[in-house]
């Protein structure tokens, strides 16, 4: 039975609840199931970031923060969304080389950015240490509250949630933990690491991240601080790694990340693990060490081998559309992922390319039988 629903979206993460608020906002009717797992939306700093490690991954974030720009004018104050943009943070003149190259190809694709200089960089944050070498300040970037962007997201008419624990998928049908079956037009499977439970043909690997947050310090920092090293350390590493990460909160506190971890399922905060990586925070702030921590926790990114996330028709399960694999981009990228994913189910035009996300460029995803 369908329960009348023309399509069911499996996850009520952002990047669910995003396709399943487009399909609505078209007039589709929509059934929302997760079981709720722990998730990547309810543990990481919803940070909106324009990252460019490759032409794909700027196009879609940069689409998608745009998105988020033009959505926030609706949301509701509880969302705590808010333009404070991200400032790079170059220690020595290699990475400011980095910052440098990073601001001409930002600046060539239309973005609001500038390059501060070490004077510049300490007028701007001057809780950052003395010695850093300057930053990029890229204006359009932002932060979120991503469980409470996912609900509003998902407070639409014709959206329903259920909780429901998904044990299979075929074709255009899910089996439940109580044996039942449903079935729509078609499913679209956006779980996050659980993608890959109920499809083991998916590349979709879980990436362990730490995060801190401190009492209420208000204006202590304004934007979001991130190391320039974690464009060759934390996002890319395949071993243990962590990079100075430091948000402001709308409430006054403060996140604190970032780390990544490979081969393991353990949600337990390892000390080692988040010693190292408030270490690497307090390297760049050193007032941090002074701060009260109230609570520290860990989740998983599911990381695709590209970094970028399938987006589209599963191509050897009629029926079953993904959108997931989108690692620590999974709330920057939730707009723009559920833009191209509605397009091609649909048949609309797609806003951008979208061969660079397609499932099938996976030789396992092609092959499942």
């Amino acid at each position: 039975m369908s329960d009348g629903a023309d399509f069911i979206v499996i996850g009520a993460g952002i990047v669910g609840a995003t396709c399943a608020h487009e399909l609505a906002r078209r007039g589709h009717r929509v059934l929302v199931l997760d079981a709720g797992l722990r998730a990547a939306t309810a543990a990481g700093m919803g940070h909106l970031i324009v990252l460019d490690d490759n032409p794909a991954e700027l196009a879609l974030s940069q689409y998608s923060v745009q998105r988020w720009r033009d959505w926030s004018r609706d949301m509701p104050e509880d969302c705590a969304y808010r333009q404070n943009g991200t400032l790079w943070l170059a220690a020595n003149a290699e990475e400011m080389a980095v910052a440098e190259a990073k601001y001409q190809v930002l600046r060539d694709h239309g973005l609001d950015c500038e390059l501060l200089g070490a004077t510049a960089l300490q007028r701007a944050e001057p809780e950052l240490r003395d010695g850093l070498h300057g930053g990029l300040r890229v204006i359009g970037d932002g932060i979120l509250y991503a469980p409470n962007v996912a609900r509003w997201l998902l407070d639409h008419p014709l959206i329903e949630q259920r909780l429901a624990h998904v044990v299979e998928v075929e074709g255009q049908r899910v089996r439940l933990e109580d044996g039942s079956w449903l079935s729509a037009q078609a499913l679209i499977l956006a779980g996050g690491t659980h993608a890959s439970t109920l499809c083991p043909e998916l590349p979709i690997e879980p990436k362990k991240g730490h995060l801190l947050i401190t009492d209420r310090y208000p204006g202590r920092i304004s934007h979001t601080l991130v190391e320039l090293g974690y464009v060759t350390s934390a996002h890319n590493a395949s071993g243990p790694s962590t990079a100075a990460n430091v948000q402001p909160r709308p409430t006054g506190q403060l996140f604190i990340g970032a780390s990544r971890q490979f081969n393991t399922s353990d949600p337990t905060v390892e000390p080692w693990m988040l010693a190292r990586m408030l270490q690497r925070a307090v390297d760049y702030v050193p007032g941090l060490a002074r701060l009260n921590a109230i609570r520290a926790w860990t989740g998983f990114r599911a990381a695709s081998p590209d970094g970028l996330p399938l987006l589209g028709a599963h191509p050897q399960r009629q029926g079953l559309w993904l959108a997931v694999g989108h690692e620590g981009l999974g709330v920057t990228t939730a707009p723009g992922s559920a833009d191209l994913l509605i397009a091609q189910l649909l048949g609309e035009p797609a806003p951008l390319q979208v061969d660079a996300y397609l499932p099938q460029r996976f030789p396992g995803v092609r092959a499942h039988a």
